[in-house]
């Protein structure tokens, strides 16, 4: 044990809170900024099994960031480099790959097994997803978003609050860190707040993180937090995300993307239809329309408007 000597002289961090991380079972979806920052810190401290979950190669521009990976590994898929590193870094820890994108009907079966989910994909279809899963399977879930300089970390479900009861609405507008840029030290803490949660959970030490949330600003130099374990489920909740797996043979698909941005539909036979021209749509009543864009952004929109016209049967294909 002398390899978690440190952690373990801390104030309920002793021998049952250790066996309890080194029998836990992890899913972490996405190895890039907030996984390559939370994964090394979740095998050093004693978790007994990873699965990591990313469909991404190492790229150069990843690396100001994504410290876990080298130049040798460029061009190679993140969750296995990931996996060697964890190896590498402690025998103790069983780190297992999947290289593969991530979707509802995926998410489903790799939640089965794991005692915790790590959300670390920041894209929003797979944070809903993921937390709409994890609130009906009574998961606990940590999940994290940073552009710029600024971010939160926070966990949901498992008794708490899921995502959709603290955000149950997208902004109007979100731009990727390709768009917008990103720091590398911000996703870096907030990669490091998701570990400590995850490790608060697993291991039963201190005051719970489920229904915490923590907020990041680096470019104005403020930390702050707020509880939010009385936040209400909505009453209507938003479109709910679906696999293409989940589609049925009567669901309208509409693909929100132009023929520039995306030559093949995201599934034959979409009907294209640009954010705009939306409210335009007449789908007939008890008709599924699901939408599918690049991020989920779009389609969150596109399905708010049919909603507020009285058309609840949306969806969003993740």
């Amino acid at each position: 044990m002398n390899r978690y000597d440190r952690q373990m002289r801390l104030p309920g961090m002793g021998q049952a809170a250790q066996a309890r991380l080194g029998a836990a079972r992890v899913l972490v979806v996405g190895a890039g900024g907030l996984g390559a920052a939370l994964l090394p810190l979740l095998a050093g401290a004693g978790v007994g099994r990873i699965r990591i979950v990313d469909h991404d190669m190492v790229e150069e521009t990843n690396l100001h960031r994504q410290t876990l990976y080298r130049m040798a590994d460029l061009g190679r898929p993140k969750a296995e480099m990931a996996a060697r590193a964890l190896a590498a870094l402690n025998p103790d820890c069983r780190a297992e790959p999947l290289v593969a994108r991530i979707d509802p009907a995926l998410a489903r079966t790799e939640i089965a097994g794991a005692d915790l989910v790590i959300d670390a994909a920041d894209s929003f279809a797979v944070s809903y997803a993921l937390s709409d899963l994890c609130r009906d399977a009574g998961l606990p879930l940590v999940t994290a978003s940073v552009t710029g300089w600024r971010g939160y970390a926070g966990g949901f479900c498992g008794g708490a609050p899921s995502l959709r009861a603290v955000f149950p609405d997208l902004p109007p507008r979100a731009g990727t860190c390709a768009e917008t840029g990103v720091m590398g030290p911000a996703v870096a803490m907030l990669g490091a707040a998701q570990a400590q949660m995850a490790i608060a959970v697993l291991s039963g030490c201190g005051p719970s993180p489920l229904g915490r949330m923590l907020t990041l600003d680096l470019e104005g130099w403020a930390v702050s937090g707020f509880r939010f374990d009385g936040a209400p489920e909505p009453e209507a909740p938003g479109p709910c995300i679906l696999a293409r797996a989940d589609l049925e043979p009567g669901d309208l698909v509409v693909e929100l993307r132009d023929a520039a941005e995306a030559p093949e539909p995201a599934v034959p036979g979409a009907r294209r239809c640009s954010p705009a021209a939306v409210a335009g749509l007449q789908p007939q009543a008890g008709r599924r329309v699901v939408f599918a864009c690049a991020t989920g952004l779009r389609s969150w929109r596109a399905a708010r408007v049919l909603q507020a016209a009285g058309h609840d049967e949306v969806a969003i294909l993740a």
